[in-house]
């Protein structure tokens, strides 16, 4: 605790000259608080610098990964048919006729005010399999319930059907299959020992979709489905039928050039944000202080060698000669301010004149940049990683330093209280002395006289 000290005998404003004395003596910690906070600042630079490069990498390892420029979109001369081209698509064409679509059974029982019986089967017609129906009662909400909690693929459902004779409500049961296609049609099993089984009525019967390829000529050929959607009419293409089509349906599947352009075109952008942002925060930025003094202050990452040094194993990656060629040849080229450009006119040109050599440069650049981008932002052994490390250690040593100075400052200072308090106390038997010594030779004076 500091004591006030300030001098009753001296009348010096000591308290001030202790804290003058000690804002020299704060000196060096003031400057290790400097540091702490400039390596702060780096470190978070160099935190959202790994963040970018890390995306980079992530990025560029999208176009090496199989088949990941081997694009194809596919498209149908039909509204009611929809087509999807995969990544093991090809190019080509064929004419579909479909002749009709994937159905699932819908059966309806007559009109009751409860089921007969308690207990019945729902068999699979395809396979035979059959699914007891145990509902415990007779209600209606109960059997609704027991068929849609059971393993039959099939649901039901309660519809008012108008009244009895004697005005009792009366319903009818709705049976869905879960699935379409003939396979999930089915049919009932009643116990004879009910009273009389219910009418079942089948409003539409299970059915396959069925597509005719080569429709007319002696190769037609039938394929069927149990849904809409056909996987095999072409490699890599999903065909999907909403609509029957007496007319022939054309699918045709072609060499997605655009969307290959714009995976060169994304991994351009990527890295100009890259080199833009190590850039923004290398410049040397002229602004005034408080006294409207000009002062010139560098950004974070100028002078460093590790940022420096990333940055040009990243450039060089993307912009050096593949067999003796240059990436400039397919429009990804460097600018001289050291940044990349992509030139999609010239891209496009590249692809329609030979499109594997083009998707080959441009997957070798990406696997370079993957691969430099990965050595720099590794979360564990990365360049630019091991940099915060190294930050982070620096931080942690600064302030031990700082806390050692609060205890050494904290010393100071006391130091300096006791010495100030002790000449007070001199001054104050100085005084007293002086004051006796006055005393005695004012007597002696009198005696005198």
């Amino acid at each position: 605790m500091s004591m006030a000290v300030d001098g009753l005998i001296s009348g010096l404003d000591t308290t001030s000259l202790i804290n003058s004395l000690m804002t020299l003596e704060a000196g060096p910690q003031n400057q290790l608080k400097a540091k702490v906070t400039s390596t702060n600042t780096l470190m978070a630079a160099l935190q959202g610098l790994n963040s970018s490069i890390a995306s980079l990498a992530t990025l560029a390892g999208k176009a090496t990964a199989t088949d990941a420029l081997d694009l194809y979109s596919a498209k149908s001369s039909s509204t009611g048919v929809s087509v999807t081209a995969g990544a093991s698509a090809t190019a080509g064409s064929i004419d579909i006729v479909v002749d009709q679509l994937a159905k699932a059974q819908v059966s309806v029982s007559s009109a009751v005010s409860a089921w007969p019986g308690s207990t019945f089967s729902i068999t699979n017609t395809a396979s035979g399999v059959a699914t007891t129906i145990s509902a415990g009662t007779t209600n209606l909400d109960d059997i609704v319930t027991a068929v849609n909690a059971s393993e039959s693929g099939v649901k039901a459902v309660k519809v008012a059907a108008g009244t009895d004779a004697s005005g009792n409500p009366l319903y009818r049961l709705q049976f869905t299959a879960t699935a379409t296609g003939a396979d999930s049609a089915f049919s009932f099993s009643f116990d004879p020992a009910d009273a009389g089984d219910p009418a079942m009525t089948q409003i539409t019967a299970a059915q396959d979709a069925k597509v005719r390829l080569w429709a007319g000529s002696d190769a037609e050929q039938i394929i069927t489905s149990s849904t809409n959607t056909f996987s095999d009419l072409l490699p890599g293409v999903s065909v999907t039928a909403s609509a029957v089509a007496t007319e022939a349906v054309t699918i045709s599947v072609s060499r997605n050039d655009a969307a290959v352009s714009t995976i060169a075109s994304d991994l351009v952008s990527a890295l100009n944000g890259v080199f833009a942002l190590i850039s923004t925060k290398s410049a040397v930025v002229n602004s005034t202080d408080s006294s409207g003094k000009a002062v010139l202050s560098a950004g974070v990452f100028s002078g460093d060698s590790t940022v420096r040094d990333v940055k040009q194993q990243i450039l060089n990656a993307a912009s050096q000669p593949i067999d003796g060629r240059s990436p400039s040849e397919i429009g990804i080229s460097i600018t001289k301010s050291g940044t990349m450009e992509f030139d999609s006119a010239k891209f496009a040109t590249a692809m329609a004149e030979d499109p594997e050599y083009v998707k080959g440069v441009l997957a070798t650049i990406a696997s370079r940049v993957e691969a430099v981008a990965e050595n720099a932002s590794d979360k564990y052994d990365g360049m630019i990683t091991s940099r915060i490390t190294g930050q982070e250690s620096l931080v942690k040593s600064l302030g031990t330093q700082i806390d050692s100075w609060d205890v050494r400052l904290a010393s100071r200072r006391s130091t300096l209280e006791r010495t100030y308090s002790a000449m007070e106390v001199q001054l104050s038997n100085m005084n007293a002395q002086s004051a006796w010594l006055t005393a005695q030779v004012s007597s002696l004076t009198n005696s005198t006289k």
